[in-house]
């Protein structure tokens, strides 16, 4: 088990289904907290490995003149592209997931007890290794669609073409340990994940050794 004193958590959903508010509920509180969309950024800073392979599988032309990659020129090679996008996943995932694991040790070496990682690609990159427990944030496919809508300033097509290329909530849902709708007022979601948050609290206390919440986790 690697970093075995702190809990981990992973945060997952569909677009528009506020993950990213339930992280920042989290981080309001105190809770340590990674956005797996950053450090998905870091990867792509000159001089990394991901940086390096990035234009040696896709060429030159997707490195701008101040030597950065140009994420205009590289998403014209894979949107609607699914060779080349499994290309550039295949690249840039493994550099998230050792940047995610490098963050863990360190707040791990810190002291704290439980980090939380936003990840909306966690079950589609294979990294449900990474985490302890799973928390999915949910909402009809409606509802998440009238959100990028307004959000993002997508079309009705777009918007529905966006959630039809993700897992369904059905399909998420089977990883989950908590799952939260957050089709509700902010002020209720709020209530609700810190209550899940401070239920959290209480069992890893509860425990000598995170090692046998993990042995009690497994035997459910």
């Amino acid at each position: 088990m690697w970093a075995p004193n702190i809990w981990k958590v992973g945060v997952t959903g569909g677009i528009g289904a506020g993950k990213s508010n339930i992280a920042r509920i989290i981080a309001s509180q105190g809770g340590a907290v990674l956005d797996a969309d950053k450090l998905g950024h870091r990867t792509y800073e000159p001089g990394t490995p991901t940086f390096n392979r990035l234009a040696e599988v896709f060429g030159k032309s997707i490195v701008d003149e101040a030597g950065q990659i140009n994420r205009k020129a590289l998403g014209g090679l894979v949107f609607g592209n699914p060779a080349n996008m499994k290309r550039l996943t295949d690249i840039v995932w493994p550099g998230i997931n050792q940047l995610a694991r490098e963050e863990i040790l360190k707040f791990e070496r810190e002291g704290r007890k439980v980090v939380f990682l936003e990840a909306a690609i966690l079950i589609e990159a294979n990294w449900l290794d990474l985490v302890d427990e799973v928390w999915v944030a949910a909402v009809p496919p409606a509802v998440a669609k009238d959100r990028i809508m307004k959000r993002n300033g997508l079309t009705e097509a777009q918007a529905e073409e966006r959630i039809k290329s993700q897992l369904t909530n059905e399909e998420r849902t089977k990883h989950a340990d908590v799952v939260i709708i957050t089709d509700r007022p902010k002020e209720e979601t709020e209530v609700i994940v810190n209550g899940h948050y401070k239920e959290l609290q209480q069992k890893i206390n509860s425990f000598e050794n995170l090692s046998l919440l993990r042995e009690k986790k497994s035997k459910l």
